[in-house]
Parts: C-alpha cells; sequence; structure tokens
C-alpha cells in the first residue's frame, strides 16, 4: 500500500520524530487519496498525521528488538 513508507524500528540510531511524521503524512496522504487536503478537510487531516505520528513514536518505543 504505502510504499513510500520506510521501516522505522530496529535500526540504529533511531528513527527522528521528522522520520516519524514523515510516514505519518504519507500513509494520511495514502488514506485521503490527496497530498493536499482541501481548506474544509485541513483540520481532521492535520490531526490524523500529528494521531498517527504520535502513535507511532509509541510504538516504536515499545517495541523489542
Amino acid at each position: 500500500m504505502c510504499r513510500n513508507i520506510h521501516t522505522l524500528h530496529n535500526f540504529e540510531p533511531a528513527a527522528t520524530n521528522d522520520e516519524i511524521h514523515a510516514a505519518a503524512l504519507q500513509y494520511v496522504r495514502k488514506i485521503a487519496g490527496t497530498t493536499k487536503p482541501s481548506k474544509a478537510n485541513q483540520e481532521a487531516f492535520d490531526r490524523a498525521v500529528e494521531d498517527i505520528a504520535h502513535i507511532t513514536g509509541h510504538l516504536l518505543e515499545d517495541l523489542v528488538a
């Protein structure tokens, strides 16, 4: 599905917040079917990116290599 999202787990150095955010952004773009949401959808789009980045950060912290 999201071919541009790279594996972020089990690398040294660990994934940065920017890398996590970029992966979340790619995921939301793929799901939404757009790279630039309309003004009416911008808030929901941005909230989804932030939520997914936040959850991804927790996941990466909790995974055991």
